[in-house]
């Protein structure tokens, strides 16, 4: 049985990813309160009714601080009971949230008379904090519309119940200029790598095109910088997996996002694919 509780902050995308997750052929049910949440485990745990083999709920910061903060612990014990619990925190950049609530018009759910939106936002970063320090998967849509969240959470839950010390690796480029990716569990800035943009006849490519394929792939120090990351990733990933870890987000970031970064993101996903792994690829900066 598996039991995947959603949560994060308002705006960034937990109704779609319950939309989607039911979809996908999850029993969902959106705003459980925590105080509910051991009982509704126990009686998953021993329901023998195929509905509820795959089972999604919705948790937001409405709940009692006091909850919230015991919320990991109950997470625990659901898991001694034999149900494979993990919990998606999804989250965004502040601007971006701000941002969604001003188009939709949508009233944040901890505003009030003397609690502006602004504040409400920090507000809930803080009492979601329990959950977030201990998700086991985290996604940030600040850069993700609907269809594209939609297609990492189809991509990252798909396979269901995950065998033993199985680790899902997604590798994603990412643009500096265009903020940090916040779900990254790892991030590693190549932006001291020669830089195809300042080649003209490069410049319009990016790097899954083979001009500059050819370009990075015959420089020592991309060579060099590729070579370092996976013998530190051969080297964690299965300390990860011991840890019991289901899932890794490796962030790989040059300037705009176009080229290096897309090149070694690349360059990593057919590596580690090559030993069999499950891996997944984004170019967040690229249409």
């Amino acid at each position: 049985m598996k039991l995947i509780i959603v949560t994060g902050l308002s705006g960034s995308g937990k109704s779609t990813t319950l939309h989607t997750l039911e979809d996908m052929g999850y029993y969902c049910v959106d705003n459980l309160p925590v105080f509910m949440l051991e009982s509704f485990g126990r009686e998953l745990a021993q329901s023998e009714d195929d509905a509820y083999q795959l089972t999604a709920i919705g948790i937001d910061a409405r709940n009692r601080s006091d909850c919230l903060l015991k919320a990991p612990a109950v997470v625990q014990d659901l898991r001694k009971r034999g149900i494979d619990c993990e919990i998606l925190f999804l989250e965004a950049q502040d601007e971006a949230l701000l941002r969604r609530f001003s188009e939709t018009r949508r009233k944040h759910p901890l505003t009030a008379a003397d609690v502006p939106l602004a504040e409400a936002v920090e507000l809930e970063r803080t009492l979601l904090e329990p959950l977030l320090s201990h998700a086991d998967l985290k996604v940030d849509t600040t850069h993700t519309n609907i269809h594209e969240l939609r297609s990492i959470i189809r991509q990252r839950l798909a396979s269901g119940p995950k065998a033993p010390k199985e680790i899902s690796i997604l590798f994603q480029s990412f643009g500096h200029k265009h903020g940090v990716p916040k779900d990254a569990d790892f991030v590693y800035d190549v932006r001291c790598l020669p830089n195809p943009h300042w080649i003209a006849e490069l410049r319009p490519y990016t790097g899954c095109d083979q001009p500059v394929v050819d370009f990075l792939g015959q420089d020592a120090q991309v060579r060099k910088m590729l070579e370092h990351i996976v013998d530190f990733l051969q080297t964690w990933i299965p300390a990860f997996e011991e840890d019991g870890r289901s899932y890794l987000t490796v962030a790989i970031g040059c300037t705009g996002g176009q080229h290096r970064s897309v090149y070694l993101a690349e360059q990593l996903a057919r590596h580690f694919q090559s030993q069999g792994r499950n891996i997944l690829i984004r170019h967040r900066e690229l249409p």
